[in-house]
């Protein structure tokens, strides 16, 4: 791919922090030459306030186009019967991965050298959300059920997903996270399925399993064991958050939904109001997940720079954002980083 080639992808700058992270992100592509020929559309808040639809129809039809997007946090408004954004987006473009990597970048932290990938199954789960309430002696809510569901296709193929990603990205082990010693039927056929897959990939990529509550304990007592991980919608959710504490938390925490329809990469971060426009917002996250979106289209050269001067930048610790430590600005920090990628 050459470097006039131009990628239409769907820009959403996002609410709160949003429009300054994505700013910053935009400025350090733009100084590596990366291909991406932006279309800007609304979410969140701001579709709201323009059309009153925190998920606009042109929005849709644009990821829809281009297959490819990077947003910044948004806010699914309260009441008002709007869904999530992120739900809707996952059910519109069959994004059933969710792939969150957790890797060290600030020195001297409590865990050094951490660099895995949790691979979360995005659709199915207990985050279906098959609720309900039963009224008892007077009270309509007086008992609250869940459940959940998963299918064989689904778990073959979020499971087939993680061990192709550690193929092409020279990872050596996928762990197979589940808790089929008591939820037998539905964990039971996610590590069924995802033994059957792991045959397949004999002799090319190493697995093994975990209890989801023993893997959270060993993530924090030797984070090292672990490459891939794959698991459940629920697990995942808890489990990503988890790893991106071992690194400095959510700030330094990207992510992709992927399918073979869109890939939408993400701060996974929350839209701050409360910093919103004071020029303090950390955009690593958001800029991380550019590097995950250059790598996904196959620039892995642009994405090496870019991470090679975030590496080069916050290790000389002399530019941070106040939630790294230091006392930088968001400009202040762009500025560095566009002077190490050029």
């Amino acid at each position: 791919m050459t470097n006039t080639k131009t990628i239409p992808a769907t820009l959403i700058a996002g609410d709160g922090i949003g429009p300054e992270i994505m700013d910053s992100v935009v400025e350090i592509l733009d100084a590596v030459d990366a291909p991406f020929a932006w279309e800007a559309h609304l979410a969140g808040m701001a579709g709201v306030d323009a059309v009153n639809d925190p998920l606009p129809k042109q929005t849709i039809e644009s990821i829809r186009k281009t297959g490819l997007a990077i947003k910044g946090p948004l806010t699914t408004p309260v009441g008002g019967g709007f869904k999530s954004i992120n739900v809707t987006l996952r059910q519109e473009f069959g994004l059933y991965s969710n792939l969150r990597p957790t890797k060290s970048i600030i020195p001297g932290s409590r865990f050094e050298n951490i660099d895995l990938v949790i691979v979360r199954e995005n659709l199915e789960g207990y985050y279906a959300a098959i609720e309900h309430v039963i009224p008892l002696e007077g009270d309509p809510r007086a008992i609250a059920m869940s459940g959940g569901f998963l299918s064989r296709k689904e778990c073959n193929r979020i499971v087939r997903f993680a061990f192709d990603y550690a193929l092409k990205n020279g990872r050596k082990k996928v762990t197979l996270v589940h808790k089929a010693n008591i939820i037998k039927q539905m964990c039971g056929l996610f590590l069924e399925e995802g033994r059957k897959v792991a045959e397949e990939y004999k002799g090319r990529v190493e697995v093994d399993e975990r209890i989801v509550d023993a893997c959270a304990m060993q993530l924090v007592t030797n984070p090292w064991q672990f490459d891939v991980i794959v698991t459940t919608n629920l697990f995942g959710d808890i489990l990503s958050d988890l790893t991106a504490g071992l690194v400095g938390g959510l700030g330094m925490a990207p992510g992709a939904n992927i399918s073979e329809k869109a890939a939408i990469f993400e701060a996974v971060h929350g839209s701050a109001p409360d910093i919103a426009g004071k020029g303090v917002a950390n955009p690593l996250a958001l800029l991380l997940a550019a590097v995950m979106m250059l790598r996904h289209v196959g620039r892995q050269d642009l994405a090496d720079r870019i991470d090679a001067a975030i590496a080069k930048v916050i290790t000389a610790g002399e530019v941070r954002t106040r939630d790294l430590g230091g006392t930088a600005g968001t400009k202040d920090l762009t500025a560095a980083l566009k002077q190490a990628v050029s």
